[in-house]
């Protein structure tokens, strides 16, 4: 039996809903293991900056620093777009990744036997797709330090690495391979950039000196950006800095046909895992009982697997979403016109299927 700490952050939108049927499975899952999961709310996002001032409370954050694992909505919406607004909902994000330092970010690419015609690419070319995307998310340009002329006609934004940032996420990644089917592919620019070149020896001498009998190939990032459409069951693991994962993840993000069906997770060295759906806030249907609840259900059989070490039940899980879309029920999202389920009824189907 495991005892678990499970800090729910609904946040704002559809959060509330999806997340309460992710809070059902994970019942469900509870009550078949035997095991005894703990579950509490906290502010995150929008609504904690209407309720606190803050987009991340310091009691949200603290409870996320003691929780097993974190389960989060979306964060934003149109309310709160005011551009001369000093913090905004997806501070609340970007603070809780720092705060628990959370490096690596998991999205897995799966295109599901049961939707194969919804992607926009041919079935032939997605059916079977599975790729583990891992993405480093706390360094990289997007951290890097900026600079602007005195008369702000001339800006530059720097792509920093280091040694230890590089080998910490390519460890991650080289676990994962082995754990799968052994391969790792490893997405840079070192024809043209520095911090490229010193990203491919670090990953390079990573692999050779602790993941010997994994199989690991460089592939250039504009190379990889067609691969991913015109070869994708090609690739199992890739491993890639944070400019570009973000941009190969969103590419890749459109092969199964929906981001209602797509979950990630964030993780760091040694504190628990953050796991959310891929897809936004969608605040034109919240409350309404459209929302697709498969990607938080999805994330959370990711924080079974990564943060509370049950991969059997995590398996449960994804076999019992596999099992519902077999048998044909569609949130609106999924159902190209055709008959759809709410919300609600989707996670009742899934939790039912996992008992």
């Amino acid at each position: 039996m495991t005892d678990a700490r499970i800090v729910l952050l609904p946040g704002d939108g559809i959060g509330p809903e999806v997340v309460r049927e992710a809070r059902r499975v994970l019942e469900a899952i509870a009550t078949h293991g035997g095991h005894r999961f703990t579950f509490e709310e906290h502010l995150i996002g929008g609504i904690a900056l209407d309720e606190t001032g803050d987009a991340l409370p310091a009691s949200t954050l603290e409870a996320c620093r003691q929780a097993d694992a974190i389960i989060l909505g979306a964060v934003g919406g149109p309310r709160w777009d005011d551009p001369t607004a000093k913090t905004r909902p997806e501070d609340g994000l970007l603070g809780i990744r720092k705060g628990l330092g959370l490096f690596a970010n998991l999205r897995p690419i799966t295109v599901r036997d049961a939707f194969v015609d919804a992607s926009p690419l041919r079935p032939e070319r997605v059916a079977g797709v599975d790729i583990l995307f891992i993405r480093e998310l706390t360094g990289g340009i997007y951290f890097g330090d900026t600079i602007v002329s005195d008369d702000g006609t001339v800006v530059g934004d720097s792509m920093t690495y280091s040694v230890p940032e590089i080998e910490r996420i390519v460890r991650v990644a080289a676990a994962a391979a082995a754990r799968r089917k052994g391969r790792l592919t490893s997405v840079d620019k070192a024809n043209v950039l520095a911090v490229s070149r010193l990203w491919r020896a670090t990953v390079e001498r990573v692999v050779e000196e602790e993941f010997p009998t994994v199989e690991l190939e460089h592939v250039l990032v504009d190379a990889m950006a067609m691969y991913v459409v015109s070869r994708p069951r090609d690739f199992d693991v890739v491993v890639t800095g944070n400019l570009f994962g973000d941009i190969l993840t969103d590419e890749a993000s459109t092969l199964p046909g929906s981001l209602g069906l797509l979950p990630s997770a964030s993780l760091g060295s040694e504190v628990p895992g953050l796991y959310e759906p891929v897809h936004g806030s969608a605040p034109d249907i919240a409350g309404r009982d459209l929302a697709n609840p498969l990607a938080t259900i999805l994330s959370a059989a990711m924080a079974l697997r990564h943060s509370l070490d049950l991969p059997r039940e995590a398996d449960l899980v994804e076999r019992a979403v596999d099992r519902v879309l077999s048998a044909g029920l569609r949130t609106a999202d999924i159902a190209a016109g055709g008959p759809a389920v709410g919300t609600t009824e989707m996670g009742r189907a899934v939790a039912d299927a996992v008992a």
